[in-house]
């Protein structure tokens, strides 16, 4: 019996997936970090309204959220793992797994948003509400590319080279780490 070997890149200094996808996470994850600074900057000037508009948010929906993301994001690195060990069947459950938590996640936003739109709460509300806007559509957006770049890996499952299948992992983490961070800084933190 011969066994396929994942062909993968094993150098120190070649990280998972490819130098570039790296340089976007970086790029990413700064420009939400200026987001969250200058979001936690303003509220500082003017702590009351930054809390009574924070009021009207849904912490159920966010927890959810986080779940549904950590989940999927456990799930694609499973299902990675089981890709490495030559497991076609739990590489392709975990990823499709993956996929159904990041379309909860979508779904769950969507829902937010659509609220908060009903209720009034636009981008011109508050400063609040501007941030809110802002940096959780622009996260949707990710996570948005990131489904697809799911489902890419998901039709090309059976010829995906490890190098790509790593990079759309990674890029799917840097959607669990820039909502672990819009997380607790709009939700979560008074």
């Amino acid at each position: 019996m011969h066994e396929n070997k994942i062909e993968t890149n094993q150098s120190l200094w070649y990280p998972p997936g490819g130098i570039l996808i790296w340089m976007i996470v970086l790029v990413e994850v700064l420009t939400f970090c200026l987001g969250i600074g200058s979001l936690v900057y303003d509220k500082s000037k003017d702590l009351t309204a930054f809390t009574d508009m924070q009021s009207h948010l849904n912490k159920s929906f966010a927890f959810w959220n986080t779940v549904f993301l950590l989940t999927s994001g456990f799930c694609i690195a499973t299902a990675v793992h089981y890709k490495t060990k030559n497991n076609p069947k739990f590489f392709t459950i975990l990823l499709l797994t993956s996929i159904v938590f990041g379309y909860a996640f979508l779904f769950l936003k969507f829902y937010e948003f659509r609220e908060k739109w009903l209720l009034g709460f636009g981008l011109e509300t508050s400063q609040f509400f501007s941030y809110y806007w802002l940096l959780t559509g622009f996260h949707y957006l990710h996570v948005v590319v990131g489904v697809i770049i799911l489902w890419i890996i998901y039709l090309s499952r059976k010829t995906i080279s490890f190098d790509n299948l790593e990079a759309g992992a990674v890029f799917w983490h840097m959607c669990d780490l820039i909502w672990l961070l819009l997380y607790p800084a709009l939700y979560l933190i008074q």
